[in-house]
């Protein structure tokens, strides 16, 4: 089997496919997974996809034996459906957004952290053990429905944000050994939509898309924004797709707008009726928003929806408070605040931070998605071409937010704006697949492609990766000697694939503590693997800095030991540069967060 896992921000869904299955033209069909899960106490049901919300119940909160599953009948914490509408009414109790937290460099993310602020009596656990447990769930879920399949020994694809940088891959990789998965890779999203649409298309993809487009995937899911383009190319007569550019980590998306709905209607009740609701009312109703949202922006929508609040009351039923949320409400609240008619040059800045702030997740400020695409498509432009951007050719939706046919229109018509002000014609719509499980399905699709069935794109790291090089330089009161980046990976330098950094002779310092400093960038795509940037600005952003003590031999300690260096980009798609000392590879500088330990 292929088994392609979605380990979303909001939900996670399975698809696979059997290499085995006889069927016409070489083409497999992909199977989505419906995945068994407590949808109410005592009460377990196939849903097609899993909530990623984790619940610890407290003492006597649900009936005893309520939480028991059919592989696991001795169940303390609820995963997907039911923890989802427990922590709506329970908030400090439920993990969400693990994924989120798993890219969030300011936290020691193998610390027990989730819940976020958790009284001390509730259970807590670290973004990897939430992962991990998201995966066991699958595979738990899928060895009693296939026990003579057991899916840790397939072949798994696992798709991550395009966003996702080498540390939060490598994070993810953990979890999935955690989980006892063995053979699997990682997938960018907005690449396993593609690979969805595709398949979709069968082989009529190639009269929907020539040579020369760029497809903009833009993928809005519960929490986070994703934006990546492709490009279509020719290699010897034959189409060639290429991951073109990835986008920034935005936590920015449907939750968001949930929340925003309700926060409107708390402000209705209290200024039209004086009633005001607490903390526990505003989560119940931005739980129903989400509904709301659903129903009243198709585009036969409902003309209002009526949403129930429970009271504070002793009698819940007879205290519930109703509130009604009109078509015309919605659509200005979520059309204009999240995809306003804009000018490309009206793109999304990062806002001055207070000096003192709540530690949490990097929440964007900015609500305006259509204000982070041009942000992306003006960081993307062709530094020696005429435009001040990189225009796309067609327009690929993904995610829960772009079910809503209002919204798709919405972001078309200001993207075509800007297309139009410098005589380019309109973007074409590619047709998406289910938007729940596209994902899943793409990611099957893509490893399909490993055995001859369907075009493959060309992906590899998703940003240039460098190396901060001291300056040799005289002291300077006042002033460190610069730094000067080292191009370690270029952008798209693909997967299983390792380069030695040419006629470049480095002096590695061993056996005392010292400091190593990597850089990346999204947008510059024309550095080498060699290059050595001396003066670098904020296309150059800093990582987590790697202190550790190199291994010495005896007498060598403090010494500077001649090096070369070499990169490696690994099959699963994370990256490792090595120190090698008379050609040989001696020293692995990994790609660690808060407290590494060094490798042979």
């Amino acid at each position: 089997m292929i088994i392609g896992i979605d380990l979303g921000t909001t939900n996670c869904a399975l698809a696979w496919a059997d290499l085995q299955e006889e069927t016409p033209e070489r083409t497999l069909p992909i199977h989505p997974f419906p995945i068994p899960q407590l949808t109410y106490p005592g009460t377990v049901e196939p849903r097609a996809t899993l909530p990623s919300f984790i619940y610890f119940p407290g003492p006597h909160e649900l009936p005893a034996g309520s939480l028991a599953l059919p592989w696991n009948e001795e169940a303390t914490e609820v995963v997907g459906w039911l923890a989802r509408e427990q922590g709506a009414k329970i908030p400090h109790r439920v993990v969400t957004s693990a994924k989120s937290w798993l890219s969030n460099e300011q936290v020691e993310r193998r610390d027990p952290i989730l819940p976020w602020q958790a009284p001390a009596e509730v259970e807590h656990i670290s973004p990897i053990a939430a992962s991990e447990r998201y995966l066991s769930y699958l595979a738990q879920a899928w060895n009693y429905t296939n026990p003579q399949i057991p899916l840790e020994e397939q072949e798994l694809v696992i798709t991550v944000p395009a966003s996702f940088d080498t540390i939060a891959r490598e994070l993810t990789v953990q979890a999935a050994q955690e989980a006892g998965f063995k053979n699997f890779t990682l997938l960018e999203e907005p690449q396993a939509a593609f690979y969805a649409w595709l398949d979709q298309a069968q082989s009529d993809w190639r009269q929907q898309v020539q040579v020369g487009d760029r497809i903009l995937v833009c993928d809005v899911g519960g929490g986070t924004t994703d934006f990546s383009l492709i490009s279509v190319k020719d290699s010897g007569g034959d189409l060639l797709l290429e991951r073109e550019a990835v986008g920034e980590h935005i936590l920015l998306g449907g939750d968001n707008m949930d929340l925003t709905l309700a926060l409107f209607i708390q402000h209705k009740l209290k200024s039209e009726r004086q009633i005001k609701l607490d903390n526990w009312q505003l989560q119940v109703l931005t739980n129903s928003c989400r509904a709301a949202k659903e129903q009243l922006l198709q585009e036969d929508g409902l003309e209002d929806w009526t949403l129930t609040i429970p009271g504070r009351g002793s009698s819940l039923i007879a205290s519930s408070i109703s509130a009604t949320l009109t078509q015309e409400e919605a659509w200005e609240i979520l059309g204009d605040g999240f995809f306003p008619l804009c000018k490309l040059s009206e793109q999304a800045t990062r806002a001055r931070q207070s000096g003192l702030r709540e530690l949490g997740l990097p929440f964007e400020s900015n609500p305006a998605i259509t204000k982070h695409l041009a942000r992306f498509l003006s960081l993307h432009r062709d530094p020696q071409g005429d435009l001040p951007f990189l225009p796309p050719t067609a327009i690929l939706f993904n995610g829960g937010v772009f079910k809503a046919p209002k919204l798709r229109q919405r972001l078309i018509s200001t993207l075509n704006a800007w297309l139009a002000e410098y005589k380019l014609p309109p973007v074409k719509e590619l047709a998406g697949a289910d938007y729940d499980l596209a994902v899943a399905r793409g990611a099957v699709r893509s490893a399909l492609t490993k055995h001859g069935l369907g075009v493959r794109i060309k992906g590899g790291v998703n940003r240039s990766y460098y190396l901060g090089i001291e300056s040799s330089r005289p002291a300077i009161p006042g002033l460190p000697a610069p730094l000067k980046a080292l191009c370690v990976a270029p952008f798209a330098m693909e997967e299983g694939s390792s380069s030695p950094i040419p006629e470049r002779t480095f002096g590695l310092v061993v056996g005392e503590p010292v400091e190593f400093r990597f850089l990346a960038s999204t947008c510059r795509q024309r550095d080498q693997i060699g290059d050595l940037i001396e003066d670098w600005d904020d296309e150059i952003e800093e990582l987590q800095s790697l202190q550790v003590t190199l291994p010495a031999s005896a007498g060598e300690e403090g010494k500077i030991i001649p090096v070369t260096l070499e990169s490696h980009v690994t099959e699963v798609g994370t990256l490792e540069v090595w120190c090698c000392q008379n050609g040989k590879p001696q020293w692995r500088l990994e790609f660690e967060v808060r407290h590494p330990s060094p490798s042979l």
